[in-house]
């Protein structure tokens, strides 16, 4: 029957949950840990802000083009982007260039967010249900034997609270992780477009051909 099977799960206990619970921290340091090596090596210095800023007042297009073309960042990528497409093209193909590239470059730097948004909103309940997993199985444990096991039997029961320790212990460092990253992406993924109107407004401002 289906209650019998549904039992015999239950009777597992919650070894299995407190498992999964550790895959997912390893999980999310993984991610945490990936970010921070892609951050070092792809690290904006400031390269791209100087090089729009000398462009903004000099207009030297081949001087900006061979510097944004070695910088790193979101930020130079975006310029960069927005800026060839204006010298091809014009500026409204650049408007839709920049608007493509900024997508891009926000897909790149959300990704691995859902892994640590999922953990932190789901590994609570995930330790909450190997509780009930460890509960069920102390009780069924207790109808199997006398009075005197009653100890033994709450001892299992402690052991299953563990479970919803474990998920809290692993849901909070979770969130804050998507809540720091999630704010540092805002920041730069605001900076770039706050760059790339600058470098709009100096096409826009500039009769074409003089850049």
């Amino acid at each position: 029957m289906l209650a019998d099977r549904v039992l015999a799960f239950a009777l597992l206990g919650a070894d299995w949950v407190l498992w999964l619970l550790v895959g997912l921290s390893f999980l999310c340091i993984a991610v945490a840990a990936g970010r921070v090596v892609r951050g070092l090596s792809d690290r904006d210095d400031g390269t791209a802000d100087g090089l729009l800023s000398r462009f903004a007042r000099d207009g030297d297009t081949a001087a900006f083009a061979e510097g944004i073309a070695r910088a790193k960042g979101p930020v130079a990528r975006v310029l960069a982007a927005g800026h060839e497409a204006a010298e091809e093209r014009g500026v409204e193909s650049a408007e839709e260039v920049i608007a493509a590239a900024l997508g891009a470059e926000r897909a790149k730097l959300d990704g691995g967010l859902a892994v640590l948004a999922t953990t932190g909103s789901t590994a609570p309940f995930i330790g909450l249900f190997g509780t009930v997993l460890g509960i069920i199985r102390a009780f069924h444990d207790l109808s199997l034997t006398d009075a005197s096991a009653a100890a033994s039997v709450m001892s299992g029961i402690s052991e299953a609270l563990v479970s919803t320790a474990v998920g809290l212990l692993v849901a909070i460092p979770a969130v804050v992780l998507y809540n720091a990253f999630t704010r540092q992406n805002k920041t730069l993924a605001s900076r770039a477009e706050n760059r790339a109107r600058l470098l709009l407004s100096r096409y826009k401002g500039a009769p074409r051909g003089t850049t």
